[in-house]
């Protein structure tokens, strides 16, 4: 066994000290060397603390871009036009095809009663004889018609001539139709018809201006 004096340092002490000294530092480099790979593969792989932005994928929006809404919009309004352009036509060929019925024995009828009222004064002498009911426009092509229905009361056959006048919402006559009947017999009845061809607006309404029984 070797006793070392006072005043020396143990050789072996020293060697173990140097040799913790040196794993710690060994220890603090390898530390070092991961963190930095780390970072560096951070950096590498796109790190998601600082991402890229992008644009929307417009791909799969839907809808309808404004160009093209003006154009449906404008595609409509014609549409509409045109219905009401055709809508108009048929309206004035139902009106017409509803005045090419009335008969040429009516006209000539028609005729004969405004002969036959100009020369009455007053309202006539059949006024209680005549009353007037409307027909549906729906039934006239839109034209404002009415029937005129003449009952004879008296025992004797007897011809008829009435003036319809049509007023507008002032009072003021706008119009005047003739219709008559001819050769009616104790009790017998007609139903002529006055047609108006007055716009629908204003609306009218009709009176019986005059009446005869000749």
């Amino acid at each position: 066994m070797s006793v070392v004096g006072p005043g020396r340092k143990r050789p072996r002490r020293r060697h173990s000290l140097a040799v913790a000294l040196a794993g710690l530092v060994t220890a603090a480099l390898g530390t070092a060397s991961l963190v930095s790979c780390s970072t560096d593969s951070d950096r590498d792989s796109g790190s998601t603390f600082s991402p890229t932005p992008t644009g929307p994928d417009t791909a799969s929006f839907s809808g309808t871009s404004p160009s093209a809404l003006a154009s449906i919009g404008a595609s409509v309004k014609e549409s509409a036009r045109a219905a009401a352009s055709a809508a108009a036509s048929s309206a004035s060929a139902a009106a017409s095809a509803f005045e090419a019925s009335v008969s040429a024995d009516v006209e000539r009828a028609n005729a004969a009663a405004r002969k036959e009222l100009a020369g009455v004064d007053g309202r006539g002498n059949a006024t209680s004889e005549v009353a007037l009911t409307g027909k549906p426009r729906s039934q006239t092509g839109g034209l404002l018609v009415l029937v005129v229905n003449i009952t004879n009361k008296t025992d004797k056959t007897a011809s008829y001539a009435v003036q319809v006048d049509f007023r507008d919402p002032d009072g003021k006559v706008v119009e005047t139709r003739y219709v008559g009947a001819q050769d009616l017999k104790p009790g017998g009845r007609a139903q002529p018809l006055a047609i108006s061809r007055k716009p629908a607006q204003p609306q009218l309404t009709a009176e019986i201006a005059k009446a005869q029984r000749y």
